[in-house]
């Protein structure tokens, strides 16, 4: 079925999913209220969200709370690995919503 056929969410409706089945990563998603179709605009998009994307294959879950911890602490030993992995910089606390909806666009 193609996006364009699919009803939209009714306000309430959740939806999980699990995104890497090997580590974990449980995401749950609930319409909070329907807005109307705006012409020139492709769905699906997001409007908002909260946190940056962990990164790819960082260990699930408890991974990620044990990577986020380590770099934010330049005492721990594995500080300067992780930080080095990430690609010498991470900040957990952004998200770019444009970035997300030009990868949703190109699926």
């Amino acid at each position: 079925m193609s996006r364009s056929t699919l009803s939209p969410p009714a306000i309430g409706d959740k939806i999980s999913y699990t995104d890497d089945v090997g580590d974990d990563w449980v995401h749950r998603i609930e319409a909070e209220k329907a807005l109307p179709r705006e012409p020139g605009t492709t769905y699906p998009r997001c409007l908002t969200g909260r946190r940056a994307c962990p990164p790819e294959d960082c260990g699930g879950p408890w991974g990620y709370a044990n990577f986020t911890e380590a770099i934010a602490d330049p005492g721990h030993e594995e500080h300067d690995e992780l930080l080095e992995w990430a690609g010498g910089a991470f900040d957990s606390s952004q998200l770019d919503v444009e970035d997300i909806n030009k990868a949703l666009a190109a699926q």
